[in-house]
């Protein structure tokens, strides 16, 4: 686990977390103002927007969890509360948008491949259904993608909306803390809470599934894999609030969120091949699209495992 930088041994908790959520908040402002603004010029910069603005609500919220005992709790449970509703809200939209184009991708990947064989008993190569998984998965993804859209909006419409606005604007000047914790030492304080963190995570690793050659796809350890990932990213912004050294963190992090977007693009195949009276061809065609996004998980554990398990020895990074 890294540590926090020696400047900081001397600076108070109070300190140290109200200077990083403060910052955290003036992100959250300044994404939200220049998503506005794209949203209403049509710019593609609204996306990257509505990333950094999903990003400065994921520290805040998280850091109110980890370090909840420095802040005023009731404060914080509530702000907490809204900021994974709205971060939740924003994903949405982004999430299906991105997911078609990993599965269009594969698509055209996988039907150029020499190495995918025909479908038994037929004249046919996967090209023939390719065309017509596309446009199935397209017209799936692309109504779910717009009411995610018609659900953001109104989200960013609402008085709830606001009141989060009205409160991380509140917290870009000021803090509402624990009088006493935020007097403690660095060190005695924010350290231990943060150790807490990278235990949970150390602990949810371990306790994740060995593989099985066996059962190569097993998407039923999806959701022990995301929890690994959630709790990753609580012990990465842990670790940004106390100054320490995050880039093995991060690529750890990106190796999760690739596992994460390979098993729902899995799914969503697998939800597409269950469309009734659709053709052999492209039951076919969904079905290789199906294991090609079921190996990319696998490939994505093992690249975290990896990344892991040397760090996760010594103590150090991950």
């Amino acid at each position: 686990m890294a540590q926090p930088n020696h400047d900081l041994t001397a600076t108070t908790a109070g300190t140290v977390l109200g200077t990083y959520l403060r910052a955290q908040a003036t992100a959250f402002l300044r994404g939200l103002r220049l998503h506005e603004e794209g949203a209403a010029n049509g710019s593609a910069e609204g996306s990257e927007a509505a990333r950094s603005l999903r990003g400065a609500a994921r520290r805040i919220s998280c850091s109110l969890s980890t370090f909840r005992a420095v802040a005023d709790s009731s404060w914080a449970d509530s702000l907490r509360t809204e900021l994974v509703w709205l971060s939740a809200t924003l994903a949405d939209e982004h999430a299906y948008a991105a997911r078609l184009l990993r599965l269009m991708d594969a698509l055209q990947r996988l039907s150029g491949s020499p190495e995918v064989p025909a479908p038994r008993g037929t004249a046919g190569s996967l090209t023939v259904g390719s065309a017509r998984a596309g446009a199935l998965l397209e017209r799936q993804l692309t109504l779910a993608r717009t009411r995610a859209h018609s659900a953001t909006l109104h989200a960013l419409g609402s008085s709830r909306f606001h009141a989060v606005a009205d409160a991380v604007a509140v917290l870009a000047s000021e803090v509402p803390l624990d009088p006493v914790a935020a007097r403690g030492r660095v060190d005695d304080v924010l350290v231990p809470l943060a150790e807490v963190a990278h235990s949970r995570l150390s602990a949810a690793v371990h306790a994740l599934p060995a593989p099985s050659p066996s059962h190569p796809y097993d998407a039923d350890h999806d959701s022990a894999w995301n929890d690994v990932r959630r709790l990753l990213r609580v012990h990465r912004y842990a670790q940004e609030a106390l100054g320490g050294d995050v880039a093995r963190l991060t690529v750890a992090g990106e190796a999760l969120t690739r596992h994460r977007d390979a098993a729902e693009a899995a799914a969503a195949s697998a939800t597409a091949a269950r469309t009734p009276r659709i053709a052999p061809a492209t039951a076919y065609a969904l079905g290789v699209l199906h294991a090609d996004q079921r190996h990319e998980v696998e490939a994505s554990r093992a690249a975290f495992q990896h990344l892991w398990e040397p760090a996760d020895s010594s103590h150090a990074g991950v």
